[in-house]
């Protein structure tokens, strides 16, 4: 598949994803129900000597209709097994680390991007306890919208002490004018909503690009993921023995890819890669038994795989409320 064709297929996902386009798809999914009251925005734990906190921005709905690589009867199949017969509510999670006097956000949401059921970051944060001004570092997992768009309000830098770190291929791709001006109108939505997210901060020399793996702070270091994004990244932490992956966007459906990571999904600027990472991401934390913490599995969305057959098993960690 050429760049192209994965643009063309990237901006019609896109469509789905943010609601703004009529068809099929989005008639089948309308969006989250609304609630009498808010539901919890964080959970927080302990690895090691490091403070993890599970930052929710909210959910969305994600028509499995993107789902690539596999009968539409197989995912039907999967999601069934899983009873999930209606619209998909996706999660949009961040995570803060506090590891000794540094404050670290992985990813910050959607931001405005995509309508009033995300944009619950800042929420979720101070009932959390903190406030964008204690965090000291941002590291993005690749610039699409609903992990860069919580960076920004409108023009105005949302973590004014916080500098940006991302992959330098990525920062190259997503923030090039000249590529987005040759992109298919359908996906130039994606290069506006990055350059709008990140240029506050490139103009503040806030943003620090990274080429491979690198140490961002003590106990966190970047893994080069590249697949789902011309500069993806990982971000593994481990503190006293014990460690914790950042996964990004490695999967968007815990029903359907991790009882077959085979399957792929219309965001991947290039699917066969992404599934190569997925499939080696999978087999190495299912076979080592760290933690890992993907973007979109249901919220908190931390936890372990074990391996089953051909697929995976989501193990997430358990619940604990031991506050004094």
């Amino acid at each position: 598949m050429t760049r192209l064709h994965a643009f063309t297929r990237t901006a019609l996902a896109a469509l789905v994803f943010t609601g703004i386009a009529a068809g099929s798809a989005v008639a089948q999914t309308p969006p989250p129900p609304a609630l009498a009251k808010a539901q919890a925005g964080y959970v927080r734990m302990m690895l090691g000597d490091a403070e993890v906190t599970s930052l929710s921005d909210g959910t969305v709905v994600l028509s499995a209709d993107i789902l690539t690589g596999a009968k539409p009867q197989h995912v039907q199949d999967l999601l069934k097994q899983a009873h999930q017969t209606g619209p998909l509510h996706t999660s949009v999670n961040a995570y803060l680390v506090k590891l000794g006097d540094k404050l670290v956000l992985v990813d910050t949401g959607a931001g405005g991007f995509f309508g009033p059921s995300l944009n619950k970051l800042q929420a979720s944060m101070k009932a959390a306890g903190y406030t964008p001004d204690q965090v000291t570092d941002i590291v993005i997992t690749h610039l699409h919208a609903d992990h860069v768009g919580g960076l920004v309000n409108g023009d105005a830098i949302q973590f004014p002490n916080a500098n940006v770190h991302a992959d330098k291929a990525e920062l190259d791709f997503w923030l090039d004018t000249a590529k987005m001006d040759a992109a298919p109108k359908g996906a130039q939505g994606f290069f506006k909503m990055a350059q709008a997210a990140l240029t506050p901060y490139v103009k503040a020399g806030k943003v620090k690009p990274f080429t491979g793996a690198t140490e961002i702070v003590p106990g966190l270091r970047t893994q080069p993921t590249h697949g789902h994004t011309p500069g993806h990244s990982f971000y593994v932490l481990e503190s006293k023995g014990q460690k914790l992956v950042f996964w990004g966007d490695l999967m968007h459906f815990e029903e359907v890819q991790f009882p077959d990571p085979t399957v792929t999904v219309a965001f991947d600027t290039d699917s066969k890669s992404a599934k190569a990472q997925r499939l080696a991401a999978f087999a190495d934390a299912a076979k080592q038994g760290y933690l890992v913490a993907p973007s979109h599995v249901t919220f908190p969305g931390i936890g372990h795989l074990r391996k089953q057959g051909s697929g995976y098993v989501w193990l997430p960690v358990r619940y604990v409320n031991d506050a004094h």
